[in-house]
């Protein structure tokens, strides 16, 4: 009974600094922690936006087509095209790792810039992720509020 009447005071002073010294930071950084709070909402709001986007566009039979069909449908897209595609998400991607440890939406944005790219074994990595039932059911609510077809995977 006296160890716990001791430890009880003790973890109560241990808890009260640790509560003082983070308001303590909070207040001293404020402005800090306001632009994490503003980057993480804009990050969150486009990354909701290009998500969509990228999905919708997506032909229902995209991941069910051979690759050959897929180079053969988009031919018409010019080198710089590709160019500027890729860069763009290769930038994604970077931009996501970083906000996977500063405020952002890390795992979207990088999921996003992998979308974008074109690198070996991409098709198989994208075909892993949205054969899982809950992404596809995300998707595919995605895609019905925009009254496109659903995506089909087998």
């Amino acid at each position: 009974m006296h160890v716990v009447a001791w430890i009880l005071p003790s973890m109560r002073r241990v808890v009260a600094t640790f509560v003082n010294t983070i308001l303590e930071w909070l207040s001293a950084n404020a402005s800090m922690l306001a632009w994490g709070v503003g980057i993480f909402v804009v990050s969150l709001g486009l990354t909701a936006v290009l998500l969509r986007a990228f999905v919708v566009r997506l032909e229902p039979d995209y991941f069910v087509i051979s690759r050959e069909e897929l180079r053969r449908r988009r031919a018409d897209t010019s080198s710089a095209g590709r160019i500027a595609k890729n860069v763009a998400g290769v930038l994604l991607i970077v931009a996501g790792l970083v906000m996977l440890v500063l405020p952002g939406q890390g795992v979207l944005t990088v999921l996003i810039g992998l979308l974008l790219t074109d690198f070996p074994g991409k098709r198989s990595v994208e075909k892993r992720i949205v054969q899982r039932p809950q992404i596809l059911a995300l998707l595919n609510r995605m895609r019905a509020k925009q009254g496109k077809q659903p995506l089909r995977v087998e």
